[in-house]
């Protein structure tokens, strides 16, 4: 049988995840190319860290990756398809043949709130630098940090104000004020009501004033204004909220995300699947996008006629909360019929990594442990228990001890 071609336009963790699964599962009957508009992986989760002198962004060298997953790479970004013809087009103008596309360029980060610090992740670390020698040295006596409306994954912003309020007690600035201001009415609710519960604990041990049901408009050097009113605040520090990229030939919301059915196949469209941050799915988070790259990979798969039964996208949420101290795991099974919520103060995943991918995550581990010069994004937890509590399926994400991921 001829190769099944199949191009997957990304460079991120959808893409990664979904050419380690069409490696695995495709039988020898597909030949992936990765089409991305950068040579570099980054692991971005490390990024809230990174200001802090807690962790350092991890890179690679994303042409080694994709021959390491047995794919190949071109340099450019996806512009147009033509499905008729099962043409792919490039900014530059090159044209690409595929038997089938997946879809995972991710999403493009605009500012929200005026006059913030808009975090988008690595490239503002030298800004929050900043920001902070600023508060350490008494120039600036309030900070806010703003999950804004339309925010489609909030976590970051508590990261930043649990870290930020746990430095100043560090450094005896008790007086200082940090808020987190969100318009969620609970603190991290898409987690549900146990994650709530434990971070608002977070929040008060570290000092952290949380006002929730409040929506940020701007920031104007010396408050927040909100729709509602204002809030005190020398420094505010706002979360992005995400747009897609337009792509001629593929449907797309008013926001230029991409809809998908339960195996994230493109509506509308033959042999067109997408992955990630540019579909319509409202959270946008890397574990997450590497659960739908999963389900994307077995659907193309069985085009290429492998035998396997593949699965619909039954999203699970689990997030590593960083805190300055201890992190937090949450867990939430979002899924009709699903096991409920987490929180604990112990891994209940393993490897216990911020961003959990069934084959991204020991694939990645597995090059640390070669003496790539990377550092960990979470300290390893002392002392870890074996019996740590394990989500079944989550058994099998990674069995790879010490590795820090």
């Amino acid at each position: 049988m001829d190769e099944f071609s199949v191009l997957i336009a990304g460079g991120g963790v959808a893409a990664l995840e979904a050419a380690l699964t069409l490696a695995d599962v495709g039988e020898g009957r597909v030949r992936v190319e990765l089409l991305s508009p950068e040579p570099q992986f980054f692991y971005r989760p490390a990024a809230v860290a990174e200001p802090f002198g807690l962790a350092a962004v991890r890179h690679f060298d994303l042409g080694q990756l994709a021959a390491r997953a047995g794919a190949g790479m071109t340099i450019g970004r996806l512009a147009a398809i033509d499905a008729d013809t099962r043409v792919a087009h490039t900014a530059n103008g090159a044209e690409l043949a595929y038997d089938a596309l997946l879809i995972a360029c991710g999403a493009v980060p605009t500012d929200v709130v005026r006059g913030a610090l808009t975090f988008r992740g690595p490239a503002d670390g030298q800004r929050l630098r900043m920001l902070l020698e600023e508060l350490d040295s008494g120039a600036a006596t309030s900070v806010a940090f703003v999950v804004p409306p339309g925010s489609a994954w909030p976590m970051p912003a508590y990261e930043l104000a649990l870290m930020t309020a746990r430095r100043l007690a560090a450094a005896g600035r008790r007086s200082s004020v940090v808020r987190l201001v969100t318009p969620e009415t609970h603190p991290l609710e898409i987690f549900g009501q146990l994650a709530s519960e434990a971070v608002a604990g977070l929040l008060r041990e570290a000092g952290v004033e949380l006002v929730c049901d409040a929506r940020a408009i701007a920031h104007d050097g010396r408050a927040l204004l909100l729709e509602d009113g204002e809030l005190d605040a020398d420094r505010a520090v706002a979360l992005p909220r995400l747009r897609g990229m337009r792509i001629r030939g593929v449907p797309q919301t008013d926001a230029d995300f991409i809809r998908v059915d339960d195996h994230c196949a493109v509506l509308g469209l033959d042999a067109v699947f997408a992955a990630g941050d540019i579909t319509s799915f409202s959270i946008k988070q890397g574990g997450i996008a590497t659960q739908q790259a999963v389900v994307a990979a077995e659907a193309i798969a069985v085009l290429a006629g492998a035998t396997l039964v593949p699965h619909p996208f039954r999203p699970v949420l689990r997030g590593l909360l960083l805190t300055g101290e201890e992190p937090a795991y949450l867990r939430r099974d979002l899924g009709e019929g699903g096991d409920g919520d987490w929180a604990s103060g112990a891994p209940i995943w393993w490897p216990p990594t911020k961003i959990v991918g069934r084959r991204l995550t020991p694939f990645l581990a597995s090059i640390a442990g070669e003496g790539a010069d990377l550092s960990a994004d979470v300290p390893p937890p002392a002392g870890l228990p074996v019996e740590a509590r394990i989500a079944p399926e989550d058994a099998d994400v990674a069995i790879s001890v010490g590795l820090g991921f």
